[in-house]
């Protein structure tokens, strides 16, 4: 049974950093695509970064990329979220999400499984 569990979240400064973990079982790496989404109440859930199975490219949403990075240790299986530069713009749930393939890290309905999610706020 696949699971995944997030950790990581709280309240940052503007500007801060937070490191999100996404610890996963019940699936490897090299078979199961990786993507880290956001939602805050009263949106829909999007879609921030991804790691694909097999090599591992990550691909990032414009309004994160140079701010996000994304990374797997397959040794621990867990997937981290690091986040810098964080903006008022940010403060959201964060979600990761798993499937054995999805036509593009973005595409929220392809993923299989999801973790319960991670609070970040941001605020002075």
């Amino acid at each position: 049974q696949v699971q995944l569990v997030e950790s990581g979240g709280g309240l940052v400064q503007p500007g801060g950093s937070l490191r999100l973990s996404c610890a996963t079982s019940g699936c490897t790496f090299d078979y199961y695509a990786i993507g880290w989404f956001r939602q805050v109440p009263g949106k829909e859930r999007e879609g921030i970064t991804g790691i694909s199975s097999g090599d591992g490219s990550t691909y990032y949403a414009d309004y994160v990329k140079g701010r996000f990075t994304t990374a797997r240790d397959k040794a621990k299986n867990t997937v981290y979220l690091q986040m810098t530069s964080l903006q008022h713009e940010d403060p959201a749930v964060y979600y990761c999400a798993t499937a054995t393939w999805v036509s593009s890290c973005y595409s929220l309905n392809e993923y299989e499984y999801w973790g319960q999610g991670t609070q970040v706020t941001v605020s002075s």
